[in-house]
């Protein structure tokens, strides 16, 4: 299928050449798994809520062509997120597949999702690869996170998140990031949270600022050509998510490759059906979500 782009995917408003990445290997592929979610968050960057279908509940015979692929193209890790992963209920053998060939990282609220099939995690523990879990953990403040997850969630996420680390696996945390915060404060207070949980104080935190829900406009300035190498160096360009890393979203009954994770809502990112062939298009800074990574160096990778 040939893919039809617009002007803008090439040219900026004021008609400048508009920046872009090229890919130049696939070190991690994200599988998105529905964006079906058993919480409803107004800030949630997929506008998951509970029996959302803007991209399809995935399944195993979906995604093993896709690890198989990936595998040949020298993979390094595989990652899956929502939408709530958990409430795919191939889910699990889809990770006892993708750990059989490289460590595999899980993005979960931590909340009933996952702790009602927690007893179905303990053979992952046995697995060729590693298999990680990122707990979603918005706010050190109880009261913050709550107010956009529900009341009570903080507390259930965390203790979701100790039972993943009792049971033996790796844990880390997403967290929100604001303008101008003071970074190390700011984890400072989580380490404390965390260690009163029972949970080590060196867990590795992943900050995000915030990329808006499905469809916004976003906010931020054009990104050219020119942007790209007086701000970037190559080496800071290969550092994009969009230049090592691919996502596989259902849509339609269809499984679709796209520039990455951030981008799922604008069908001109949709790079095909094929892992090797997705490798050779360049991708544009076009979305409002790419002046993000521009500016902080945004990746929602652990590798």
């Amino acid at each position: 299928m040939e893919l039809i782009r617009s002007r803008d995917w090439y040219t900026t408003a004021d008609g400048a050449d508009r920046g872009y990445i090229r890919p130049h290997l696939l070190k991690e592929l994200w599988f998105h798994t529905g964006t079906a979610c058993n919480l409803s968050c107004d800030f949630c960057l997929e506008g998951s809520s509970p029996g959302d279908k803007r991209l399809e509940l995935v399944k195993l015979e979906d995604v093993t062509p896709y690890i198989d692929q990936a595998v040949e193209l020298g993979v390094e890790q595989f990652s899956f997120t929502g939408g709530e992963p958990f409430l795919a209920k191939d889910l699990v053998k889809i990770l006892q597949q993708a750990a059989e060939y490289a460590p595999c990282l899980v993005l979960t609220n931590g909340t009933d999702a996952v702790q009602k099939r927690l007893h179905q995690l303990v053979p992952l523990l046995k697995s060729r690869y590693p298999v990680s879990f990122r707990i979603s953990i918005d706010s050190h403040i109880e009261a913050e996170h709550d107010a956009g997850r529900g009341e009570g969630m903080f507390d259930l996420a965390l203790q979701g998140m100790k039972a993943l680390y009792d049971m033996g696996f790796h844990v880390s945390i997403a967290r929100h990031m604001a303008d101008g915060e003071d970074t190390a404060a700011v984890e400072q207070q989580y380490r404390a949270i965390l260690e009163n949980y029972g949970i080590p104080g060196d867990t590795k935190f992943v900050a995000f600022p915030d990329f808006l829900p499905p469809g916004s406009h976003g906010h931020g300035p054009d990104i050219t050509t020119n942007c790209m190498t007086q701000f970037h160096t190559e080496e800071t360009r290969n550092s994009f998510m969009c230049s090592f890393s691919k996502m596989l979203v259902k849509q339609r009954g269809q499984m679709r490759v796209y520039a990455c994770t951030l981008v799922d809502d604008d069908p001109e990112y949709d790079m095909g059906n094929d892992l090797r062939a997705s490798l050779e298009q360049q991708v544009s800074m076009k979305h409002h979500r790419c002046f993000s990574c521009f500016k902080y160096g945004a990746s929602c990778s652990e590798t």
